[in-house]
Parts: C-alpha cells; structure tokens; sequence
C-alpha cells in the first residue's frame, strides 16, 4: 500500500489513466458486481490499515455537519451551540461546513478529538462500501488522489478487470 505522504505522486503518476478507467467501468461494469467487488475489496483494506497513521482525508477535505451532529459536538466540546457555531461552522447551501482545513478536530497524533460524535460523512469516507458506486466513480477517483486505500482499490480493480494504458 502506498504511504500516505506518497499519494499526491503517485497520483500524478496515473491520473490521466484512472479517468480512463472510470470511462472504461461506466460502459463496462455491472453496477452490482462493481458493488461487491468495492466491498470486499473495502472490507479487506480497512481491516488491515490505520488510518490514524494517515488522516489524509481530514487534512484535505472540509467536514460537512448535519444539523443532529451539531448538537452533539458542541455538547463533547462543553459549549453552547452558538460559540461552536461562531468559532467553528460556516453556513452554507450543502449544510454546515467546517472552517477550517485541516480539520481543526484533528490532533497531531492523528487522533480525532470528536471521534465519538464525528459527522457521518467522516465516519463513511471513502463511501467505497455504499451501493451504487458504478455512479459515484468520479468522486472514487478524486478520492484516490488522497487516500492510500482508494488508490490500492483502483490499482486491485484495473488488474480484476484487464485495464491496461491506451495511451
């Protein structure tokens, strides 16, 4: 697997090519045998990874909240939901997004400090086990440009499916 650090380089590397690819799935994949082969391919990654070795995700991307996740936030946090709306969220059309980016939850030792209250769209990323990923492929190959799973599933699916450079 490639280490985090590496990602943005060895995206570089096959960027063009992973584009391709998502072309290639979108008119040659069964959207429910992508779907399985994304799971079992989530589930073997995710077992054996860290990803509090990484944070990529947390360091790249904006932390958008649902209204119920406020609520419990501030309330770990022991604020009032007004100083962590003044300090913390912007509003805007998608919902309630972070500030700040990295995500300013993020500790130095890659622990999250709202781990046990954290929007769901941290606890789901990379959404590589959700169904109906044959629809979500661009999103999947923007993923791969930070994290080392995503990568590794791209790199695993190009092989299960014969994908070699055209170009």
């Amino acid at each position: 697997m490639i280490e985090p650090w590496k990602i943005k380089e060895a995206f570089a590397k096959v960027e063009r090519e992973n584009y391709k690819f998502r072309i290639y799935l979108k008119n040659h994949a069964d959207v429910d045998e992508l779907d399985e082969q994304f799971l079992e391919l989530h589930n073997e990654l995710f077992k054996e990874y860290d990803c509090s070795k990484c944070r990529n995700c947390c360091k790249e991307y904006t932390v958008t909240f649902e209204e119920n996740e406020i609520e419990q936030v501030y309330k770990l946090l022991g604020i009032t939901k007004e100083e962590f709306m003044d300090k913390y969220i912007e509003e805007t059309v998608e919902g309630y997004d972070l500030k700040a980016k990295p995500c300013c939850f993020l500790a130095k030792n890659g622990v999250c400090e709202i781990e046990k209250c954290k929007p769901d769209g941290c606890k789901d990323y990379p959404f590589t086990n959700k169904p109906e990923r044959l629809f979500s492929l661009l999103s999947i190959v923007e993923c791969s440009s930070v994290c080392p799973i995503v990568f590794e599933m791209l790199e695993r699916l190009k092989k299960i499916y014969g994908f070699k450079r055209r170009y």
